[in-house]
């Protein structure tokens, strides 16, 4: 079977296959990229020639976060369907019963470091603007409460808190300590490792990974499946309706605006 997306590019080998993001200069997370990512893993999932997946993105950039830009523009409905897309995308994620490696070859921070989570391995590139980490306090941003909560499972309550109140942003070798990635290597060499990997756990007969898998995640499970989407997402979009974030939030957006400029 041939897989193609618009937000994605889709590179299949002898039995697994490489998701690379591609969606834009620094693969912002909008609509169209978290409906691509469902759709594909969902088909990836049913089909038993593919024994594994790694998810990557281009060198020096995985993905630069949610499109806060697109979101600014959005009404009601269209926040609303946009976490609903995000959440469900996660959803497919967590679920997805083969083996799945991340390859973050790039930045990769706030709702891109939500992603890289939900997968089974994270191999991380070495670089100065390479990041990992939630800063959402910066752009005077809500975390919607099931990111918190994969953040909060990765890292325990008490370190994702007090990350998220510094606006900590990780580079691959204190991402590798904090446990938010397993290993840390030079930029070549992270597509590479990451193929290495996932054909080792492929060796696993595939029963067998996919039980072992949600027995050993069920928190993460809980915390991402086991939920009410719509009504997170409506809270979301009804949390951000006040006058002063607001503001806030478009005194940042006019910031971004400038440095663009």
């Amino acid at each position: 079977m041939t897989y193609q997306a618009d937000t994605l590019q889709i590179t299949q080998k002898d039995n697994y296959v490489i998701v690379q993001l591609d969606n834009g200069k620094v693969n912002a997370i909008n609509t169209p990229l978290l409906l691509d990512l469902k759709h594909i893993f969902d088909a990836l999932d049913k089909d038993d020639s593919i024994r594994g997946v790694v998810l990557s993105g281009r060198p020096n950039a995985f993905s630069a976060g949610l499109d806060v830009m697109f979101l600014s523009t959005m009404d009601e409905a269209g926040g609303i369907h946009f976490w609903e897309c995000y959440m469900r995308a996660l959803q497919s994620l967590v679920q997805f019963s083969k083996p799945l490696v991340c390859a973050i070859t790039g930045y990769a921070p706030a709702g891109a470091t939500i992603l890289t989570l939900c997968t089974d391995y994270r191999v991380m590139a070495r670089g100065e603007k390479h990041v990992v980490g939630m800063h959402e306090f910066k752009m005077h941003m809500q975390i919607p409460e099931m990111l918190c909560d994969v953040y909060a499972y990765q890292l325990g309550e008490l370190d994702a808190w007090k990350a998220v109140q510094q606006a900590r942003l990780y580079n691959s070798d204190e991402a590798l300590e904090m446990g938010l990635v397993d290993e840390s290597l030079e930029l070549e060499e992270v597509l590479p490792r990451a193929e290495a990997y996932l054909k080792k756990l492929m060796v696993v007969h595939p029963k067998v990974y996919a039980q072992s898998k949600k027995y050993f995640r069920k928190g993460l499970y809980k915390v991402v499946v086991e939920r009410d989407i719509e009504r997170i997402a409506r809270e979301t979009i009804a949390f951000n309706d006040d006058d002063e974030l607001k503001a806030k939030i478009a005194e940042f957006m006019m910031s971004l605006m400038k440095k663009k400029g």
